[in-house]
């Protein structure tokens, strides 16, 4: 059995224990296999900022390894909520690459984790104008700064 069809075993049954009705469409993104929830319960899934998404997800994939330690990475979706999180933040990104490029001053994002940081990175990557920076640290949520190229 495949790791998504797993993941989506164990999906199912945490989201039937908690009593929600919904139905799971198994897709395949760019970084692999997506589980998107679809129901009208959504915000008590999706919680503040996707937090509670995050925690399925986490929870989902935690069970997985367990299971089987070499399982790859499930993302959980709920109602298209992380594509439009990732959309947004890919515009204010670039928002924030041109007034520095109108400025000169540096701009810092909003703190993000580690998965939508990468995201940022990349949005820019190929603007030779803009250099983005993380903080170092263990933070989960850290604010990139990004600068003038020199």
């Amino acid at each position: 059995m495949s790791d998504a069809k797993q993941a989506e075993e164990v999906l199912d049954s945490i989201l039937g224990k908690l009593g929600f009705s919904y139905s799971i469409e198994h897709e395949e993104g760019e970084e692999g296999a997506v589980l998107q929830i679809r129901t009208e319960q959504g915000k008590y899934l999706i919680g503040r900022s996707g937090d509670r998404l995050d925690d399925i997800q986490y929870l989902v994939n935690r069970i997985l390894q367990k299971k089987n330690p070499d399982a790859t990475r499930v993302r959980i979706d709920c109602e298209n909520y992380r594509v439009e999180q990732e959309e947004k933040l890919c515009e204010a990104v670039l928002a924030t690459a041109n007034k520095v490029k109108e400025t000169g001053k540096p701009q810092r994002l909003k703190p993000l984790n580690a998965y939508y940081r990468r995201i940022a990175h990349n949005v820019i990557v190929d603007d030779p104008e803009i250099e983005s920076t993380s903080p170092g640290g263990n933070d989960r949520m850290k604010r990139i700064t990004l600068r003038l190229a020199e």
